[in-house]
């Protein structure tokens, strides 16, 4: 059966010729970010739970994970938590099936201290963290239509979009983030993981806008504590300057005050320590990132089941079409996916496939239509490619 693909040229200033541009990303220490990261861990490890003991993933959607801050005493050389951090992993899961009983509690909490030895590793999981499990049983009427047909139901009426090329100050932000914990954070382990970037281009000038938890045990004294800063925009402009030619200004903790003393200093390098609670799905998109000058869902994708939950499978889909057509389609300055599903149907005949292409001047519109409609197709095709991917843990979900 022909599938309902639509590719259509829009008539919109491209992204890099507009003159503001706003970008964000939370990073993994962020509270928001530690709910996602939670959610999405406890989903992998059911996942794989579930086909060990059952031959096949079954219905679960963990996407309700709450980080409730504690309270620290952060100083330099030191600090302490006073009262931990509580994190509560809520959802629905299948913990029978076929007379088979599945230890589906006891698998999100190991899977969750797996996720914060591996990406949070200032937090003591002993004394600074309390994880804690209420999962409950998924709706009779969803599990039923996770079951039906021989292709994959969709389990919602949803949509789900994805943009394609990044834009140079969505590069920079999203990996100046990236780079900060995976590699500056090795010179500089003052470093915390709770880190937000904020990107803003004014025609040619860019300002990116860091605050940074910095870890107190790392650090001397306040002298101290504004060298690591300076150390750090320098590292930032560096970076930045491998994205683009344009000008870059960067600021870290715009917040401190130096004649009073206050400083973003932390014991964990996450403001959850102290004041900032996060819930799943409030912060970056499956792309990483939180672009208001783009398209974007509201869904939360971590967390939600691979297998037929639209929310989840279509914003990562389109994503990846998005990606593909730029990478592969000549003439396109911009592409912007929409694919919306109807609950009840198979999840590779959606409702619509809908490419906007934004052409360079002089681009075959033909070509690019044609070619466009055939990777859309393509991915249709091979969706469940998508679910195994995340099983495997090879997409980001934020």
């Amino acid at each position: 059966m022909a599938r309902n693909i639509r590719v259509e040229k829009i008539t919109q200033t491209p992204i890099e010729k507009q003159e503001i541009e706003i970008v964000e990303r939370k990073g993994v220490g962020h509270p928001d970010s530690m709910a996602d990261g939670f959610a999405e861990a406890v989903s992998r490890a059911l996942c794989n739970e579930y086909i060990k003991k059952c031959g096949t993933v079954l219905h679960h959607n963990t996407d309700q994970v709450e980080v409730v801050a504690g309270r620290s005493h952060p100083e330099y050389n030191g600090g302490e938590l006073i009262s931990p951090i509580y994190v509560l992993l809520v959802g629905r899961a299948t913990k029978e099936f076929k007379d088979i009983k599945i230890p589906t509690d006891t698998t999100a909490v190991k899977a969750a201290k797996q996720y914060l030895k591996t990406t949070l590793p200032d937090i003591d999981s002993e004394h600074d963290i309390i994880i804690d499990c209420k999962l409950g049983v998924g709706s009779t009427d969803l599990q039923s239509v996770f079951k039906r047909g021989k292709a994959p139901i969709a389990n919602d009426t949803s949509f789900g979009v994805g943009h394609a090329p990044f834009s140079e100050v969505e590069q920079i932000v999203y990996n100046t983030e990236r780079q900060m914990v995976l590699n500056f954070k090795k010179d500089l382990p003052a470093i915390g993981t709770d880190i937000k970037v904020m990107g803003m281009r004014k025609n040619d000038n860019i300002t990116l806008t860091v605050a940074c938890a910095m870890i107190g045990k790392h650090i001397d004294d306040q002298n101290h504590y504004f060298s690591i800063k300076s150390e750090l925009c320098d590292k930032i402009c560096d970076l930045a300057a491998e994205y683009t030619d344009r000008e870059v200004e960067v600021f870290v903790n715009t917040g401190d005050d130096e004649k009073t003393g206050s400083v973003y200093l932390t014991v964990t390098g996450t403001s959850a320590e102290m004041g900032d609670d996060g819930s799943v799905g409030r912060g970056n998109r499956c792309n990483g990132l939180i672009t208001p000058n783009r398209p974007m869902s509201m869904e939360a994708t971590s967390g939600k089941n691979p297998i037929n939950h639209v929310g989840k499978l279509y914003n990562l889909l389109s994503t990846r079409i998005a990606n593909d057509i730029a990478e592969n389609v000549p003439g396109i300055e911009d592409v912007y996916i929409r694919i919306l599903s109807q609950i009840g149907k198979p999840i590779d005949q959606p409702l619509i496939a809908s490419a906007q292409v934004i052409p360079e001047d002089g681009a075959n519109m033909k070509v690019i239509k044609s070619e466009s409609e055939a990777i859309i197709d393509h991915w249709l095709a091979d969706i469940t490619k998508i679910t195994e991917m995340i099983a495997r843990g090879e997409l980001d979900t934020f």
